[in-house]
């Protein structure tokens, strides 16, 4: 398990993940789908999920250079561990957001 959680570690990189496991993106293509990700650590997470061997960086020759950026199957596995996290944090969002409305309600507070 510690090997798979430092392989997403970070800031965004849950976010970077699931744009490729939308498909093959190009930097531009994953700049644009997350903005709110500075340039940066967009190329830090892409550089440490390389690392990690969950993404390959297919350099293209020609001018201007094409660079895409696809999981490797190593990557396409991480899927539905990356659903089941999901899964997780929106049933226990639903949960707390439950609890905290019951808590705001109650008649013995």
């Amino acid at each position: 398990m510690e090997i798979t959680l430092a392989a997403l570690h970070g800031r965004w990189t849950t976010l970077v993940m699931r744009e490729l496991l939308r498909g093959d993106r190009s930097y531009s293509e994953l700049r644009t789908a997350l903005p709110m990700v500075s340039d940066k650590v967009l190329s830090d997470r892409l550089a440490q999920l390389g690392e990690a061997g969950v993404v390959d960086r297919d350099r293209r020759p020609g001018w201007p250079p094409r660079v895409r950026y696809t999981l490797t199957p190593s990557g396409h596995r991480l899927g539905p561990v990356l659903q089941a996290l999901w899964d997780w944090g929106a049933e226990a969002s639903a949960q707390n957001s439950g609890a905290e409305n019951s808590r705001a309600t109650s008649p013995l507070r």
